[in-house]
């Protein structure tokens, strides 16, 4: 092949091969020609092949409407439409510029098909055609056209105004794991699409109505103009004249009209479509002929209607016959069976080696007598995490993987396993169709009930049944169903491990994601400054401390003035973000009274942890004496529980220099315990100490 088109002749094919049918050059050359027809003279046999093409084309139209699955398929049609109304008023031009310089001529001065149409369907009567031309017009106009754009203007407008619904419902269910990414990008695309359809077929529907007012117009300067011409120019007797001239122009207005009202009703079949599955043919005789009685009823009406006097038998007769026929097959064979059964489902292939090595960043595991709460009419559970996952994405700035649920038979039938990576962060028992009641002041509500402990917080709950809801209610006692409780356990421990499930993956979408502005600050700083796996460690760190990473933005604010000062340690670059943070941080520990809590660390104790700081300035190590360390524990304890007795819930302010390695141990005593450095409390915030350690 390569041969043959090193060769001259090949270099000549290859060229022509740009300008054939179906390429972007040979649509443009169409519709240049289209145009140059409007301007340029045509002789009447091509003028013939014109009109033959417009008559062929509006029935191709029509015949691909009738057959579409769904409107969506067709999408070229408003485009289609344009050209197809531009080749009618170019024909209508052309034929116009034949009749009046030619018309004194004869009957085939305008072409044969022109000719053949004012002849044969006018059956040499002009009043006829003249008739038939003005209802062709009516029917087009009043009838077709406009009942097509007033359909496709209300589709336009419900598909725009349904649009961000049907948009928030693709973002629900990928947030929920339902569809992965492809299918939302899809599912959007096609919901562009949908809209865009509707919206362009509004448009072009007014180009069918200009046409027919064009045609009208067009119709209207060929007698006047025919007539003007014939008796001023050559001389003609009116009689002639106006039998000539008529002629030309109702055949040219017939052959023009013909093809517009096949358009139009292909464009009323694809914007009345709408809903209908499969094609228009399929979709009418399932839903005409799916049900046997109204047939049946039909067949009596043409019974009744044959059998009256005046009114012709045989046709009515033959009527009933045949509705009564098919009444009588479909009550035989009910659609269902008479439909052709489905295709047997593909037969299940082995899933490749590598899926074994795949792990559920989290998963669910269920005891047969917890499947209720994921399954049946009310998958009240499922609901809950969908609830969890939008809500976390929103409170910490990333969205959390899709939660897999399973059933574990090596479970008790009332117990369930929250994996993280596989490994087990939590576990618990449920009672199904209990409820837990709790009393917000501690200890067991004085209710009759099985004692327990409530799993996320270890509070001490009682498992009631729910007819001693109100009493519970009454007693001031906080009662939650058992989806709800592993619910909220689920959520802690999400929110333990959520460094963990911040992957590098997951970063770097974030950073994808990140407005166009922004983008030019991640230019900037990646990979110059810090690598996409040190922005993670960041993250990773902040979450690690339950701070929301959603103002991404002045995080990598912090980060570029943390690396660009020189500031190489993980730890330090951390607490530079962190002060940038301080609003933030401030705010999300603000209690109901309106301040900041705060236990101070004494003097003393700044001083013993400044000095147990050891090693290199990018890297200090704590080391304080055990003993030291578990009197430290035993104060921190005693300060906190002091501050609950009297309704606070404090955080612990130390200086800048330490508060990592302070957060580091009261971690281990106090995991919810926030622990602050005085850069990071805004000055706008209040404060009150209500403790010193």
């Amino acid at each position: 092949m390569s041969e043959a088109l090193s060769t001259p002749l090949g270099h000549i094919q290859l060229r022509l091969a740009q300008f054939g049918v179906g390429t972007d050059v040979g649509l443009a050359l169409g519709v240049v020609g289209l145009l140059s027809v409007l301007i340029l003279p045509l002789p009447p046999v091509v003028l013939d092949l014109g009109l033959a093409l417009s008559v062929t084309m509006a029935v191709l139209v029509l015949m691909v409407a009738m057959f579409l699955a769904k409107p969506l398929d067709f999408t070229s049609f408003p485009t289609l439409l344009l050209l197809t109304t531009l080749l009618r008023l170019s024909l209508n031009v052309a034929t116009t510029r034949l009749i009046l310089s030619h018309g004194n001529e004869g009957p085939t001065a305008a072409g044969h098909v022109v000719a053949a149409f004012g002849g044969f369907l006018m059956g040499g009567d002009v009043l006829i055609g003249l008739i038939l031309f003005a209802i062709l017009l009516v029917v087009n106009f009043m009838v077709i056209t406009k009942g097509s754009s007033r359909i496709a203007e209300v589709a336009a407008r419900f598909s725009l105004d349904a649009m961000p619904g049907k948009q928030m419902a693709i973002d629900a269910d990928m947030s929920s794991g339902m569809i992965d990414e492809a299918t939302a990008r899809r599912r959007r695309k096609e919901l562009e699409g949908e809209s865009g359809f509707y919206g362009a077929m509004d448009g072009a529907a007014k180009f069918v109505r200009g046409d027919a007012i064009a045609g009208l117009i067009i119709t209207s300067i060929n007698i006047v103009g025919g007539l003007a011409i014939g008796l001023g120019r050559h001389g003609m007797p009116f009689a002639e004249a106006a039998s000539t001239y008529t002629t030309l122009t109702v055949g040219d207005g017939l052959v023009s009209q013909i093809p517009a009202l096949l358009v139009s009703t292909a464009a009323g079949i694809v914007v009345t479509k709408g809903g209908m599955e499969g094609t228009a043919d399929a979709a009418l005789i399932r839903q005409l002929g799916g049900n046997p009685k109204p047939m049946a009823m039909a067949a009596g009406a043409a019974l009744v209607l044959a059998l009256m006097p005046g009114l012709p038998t045989l046709p009515f007769l033959a009527l009933a016959g045949l509705a009564g026929g098919g009444a009588w097959l479909r009550h035989k064979t009910p659609l269902d069976t008479a439909a052709p059964p489905p295709p047997p489902p593909p037969a299940p292939s082995e899933p490749p080696v590598s899926e074994a090595l795949r792990i559920d960043m989290i998963r669910l595991e269920l005891g047969y007598a917890l499947l209720v709460l994921a399954g049946g009419d009310t998958p009240r559970l499922t609901e809950q995490i969908k609830q969890i996952r939008r809500a976390l994405a929103s409170e910490m700035g990333f969205v959390i993987p899709p939660v897999r649920i399973q059933d574990n038979m090596q479970l008790g039938s009332d117990a369930y396993c929250v994996r993280i990576k596989e490994i087990e962060a939590g576990r618990g028992e449920l009672r199904p169709g209990h409820l837990l009641v709790m009393d917000p002041k501690g200890g067991l509500p004085n209710l009759a009930g099985e004692a327990t402990q409530e799993p996320a917080f270890n509070l001490p709950a009682l498992w009631v049944d729910p007819a001693l809801r109100e009493e519970a209610v009454l007693r001031g006692c906080t009662v939650v169903d058992p989806a709800s409780v592993l619910a909220t356990h689920l959520t802690e421990l999400i929110k333990q491990n959520m460094p963990e499930l911040l992957s590098f993956a997951e970063t770097q979408k974030l950073l994808d994601d990140l407005p166009r502005e922004q983008q030019k600050l991640v230019s900037e700083l990646i990979p110059q400054h810090i690598s996409v796996g040190g922005v993670q460690r960041v993250l990773q760190m902040l979450l690690a401390e339950r701070n929301s990473i959603r103002d991404l933005s002045t995080i990598l604010e912090g980060i570029q003035e943390a690396c660009t000062g020189q500031i190489r340690a993980m730890t330090a670059i951390v607490a530079h973000v962190r002060v940038r943070l301080a609003r933030q941080i401030s705010d999300a520990h603000i209690g109901p009274a309106g301040y900041i809590p705060l236990i101070t660390l004494s003097p003393d104790w700044e001083t013993a942890f400044a000095e147990a700081l050891v090693g290199p300035p990018d890297d200090r190590q704590l080391a304080m004496a055990p003993s030291q360390l578990s009197e430290f524990m035993q104060r921190l304890k005693s300060a906190f529980d002091a501050a609950a007795l009297a309704g606070e819930a404090p955080v612990l302010l130390t200086g800048s220099q330490i508060r990592f390695h302070v957060r580091a141990i009261v971690e281990r005593v106090r995991p919810l315990t926030s622990v602050l450095a005085q850069t990071e409390i805004s000055p706008r915030v209040r404060i009150r100490t209500v403790g010193s350690l």
